[in-house]
């Protein structure tokens, strides 16, 4: 059953500086334009654009760029009481903008500094789905007060959901990444990971859809759905699984590619979606970031995330 609040985003909100041309490697970059990032951050405006009741719970920097993210994160709609201010610098990142995969170069300041405080574990009673991901779980603080409030939101009924979107350049230790992906999906986990992040965190390039699905699966996820960037994705839960192709498009940014495609699928979900519906909801709001070079407009009309479906 759908509660009042749709989702509770925990994990990094900061600022991309992303190169103004498709560029390689970050020596050939010259220009660089600001965007509003990271990944929980994006899912959670993403999803406030297309109308769900949204909260984030992040930290940034008692600074300029701290003020401008929270304002803006406001702006679109979500709620921002828990996410607040430190002493710490506002986290940013340096992207290359690509038509594939992105290179990047991370210089973390106050993404890591959140605290029990800042979730509202008397409403959880009244929050669907509490989302991470592997970028807020790789460093303390924020990896302890995230996991416990994942088993906390487990037992209000909430259901979890996590984006592996591990990189060993933000997160060494990639037992401990493994660990702890394995302890959430315990909690019946919605489990969302990408070609290239399965191959980061497990060392396995060319993986079969099968493999990463049951991977997951047995350790207690709800469903997986593995994206395979141009080739399409694969979801799949105890009982069915189901490949959906990528279609051609005009790629202008594929930074937040997932976090849309996610936002999507969410949405679909709690909507009452089946399964491979989820996954085209998924594959249209991916469509529309990757034809988009930055944040998507505030506001992106619910039934166009449908058209694949009616």
């Amino acid at each position: 059953m759908r509660r009042p609040v749709d989702i509770l985003s925990c994990g990094e909100l900061l600022v991309d500086f992303m190169t103004a041309e498709f560029v390689q490697t970050l020596d050939e970059a010259t220009l660089f334009k600001r965007v509003p990032g990271g990944s929980p951050a994006n899912l959670c405006m993403n999803m406030a654009r297309l109308g769900n009741s949204t909260m984030l719970a992040a930290s940034v920097g008692n600074d300029d760029m701290g003020s401008i993210l929270r304002n803006y994160v406001s702006r679109l709609g979500v709620d921002v009481s828990y996410v607040v201010q430190v002493d710490e610098p506002t986290t940013l990142i340096l992207v290359t903008r690509s038509a594939a995969v992105s290179n990047f170069q991370p210089y973390r300041g106050a993404d890591a500094m959140l605290s029990i405080r800042q979730f509202p574990f008397s409403r959880f009673d009244d929050i669907s789905i509490l989302h991470t991901t592997c970028f807020a779980l790789s460093k303390n603080p924020a990896q302890h007060v995230i996991m416990e409030a994942a088993e906390k939101a487990k037992r209000a009924g909430c259901q979890l959901s996590i984006d592996a979107n591990y990189a060993e350049k933000i997160w060494p230790e990639r037992r401990e990444a493994q660990r702890l992906l394995s302890e959430l999906c315990r909690l019946g986990t919605l489990v969302k990971v990408s070609d290239v992040d399965w191959g980061r965190l497990y060392e396995d390039e060319s993986p079969k859809p099968d493999t990463v699905i049951d991977h997951f699966l047995k350790m207690g996820a709800t469903e997986v759905c593995f994206t395979l960037g141009a080739e399409g994705c694969w979801v799949g839960d105890n009982n069915q699984r189901h490949f959906l192709p990528a279609r051609p498009v005009e790629v202008k940014d594929t930074t937040g590619a997932g976090d849309a495609f996610w936002s999507g699928y969410l949405t679909a979900r709690l909507d009452g979606k089946k399964l491979p519906e989820c996954a085209m909801a998924g594959r249209r709001m991916a469509e529309l970031k990757l034809g988009h070079f930055g944040p998507l407009p505030d506001k992106v009309d619910r039934t166009d995330i449908y058209v694949d479906i009616l």
